[in-house]
């Protein structure tokens, strides 16, 4: 069984910085392409950032694009999603996914818990 533990969310002003991260339960951590997504309040789950299985590609948002940057430390089985330049409308549950391949493709196979990002204006 693949479990996701997110962590790292909090309560941040507007223009500051969050790091969450996302730990891996397994050993074929390394064979799978993560995600990011967030929901915010009344909204639908979104998509954020991905990261292929080796780091080698990413794609984000473009609602996130050029603030966030995901990465991937397979040796820890964790992803990371480094949040700079927040502002209240990044405010959301953001949850860390497993792809079911080596690429980004379809829906994810496994979602984390969750974790709130709050950022204040």
């Amino acid at each position: 069984q693949v479990q996701l533990v997110e962590s790292g969310g909090g309560l941040v002003q507007a223009g500051g910085s969050l790091r969450l991260s996302c730990a891996a339960s397994g050993r074929t951590f390394s064979g799978y392409a993560m995600g990011w997504f967030r929901q915010a309040p009344g909204k639908e789950r979104d998509f954020v950032a991905a990261i292929t299985w080796n780091g080698g590609l990413t794609n984000y948002a473009d609602s996130v694009n050029g603030r966030f940057t995901i990465s991937r430390d397979n040796a820890k089985n964790t992803v990371y999603l480094q949040m700079n330049s927040l502002t209240p409308e990044d405010t959301a549950v953001y949850y860390c996914a497993r792809y079911g391949d080596i690429y980004y493709n379809g829906d994810p196979s496994y979602w984390g818990q969750g974790t709130q990002v709050t950022v204040s204006s």
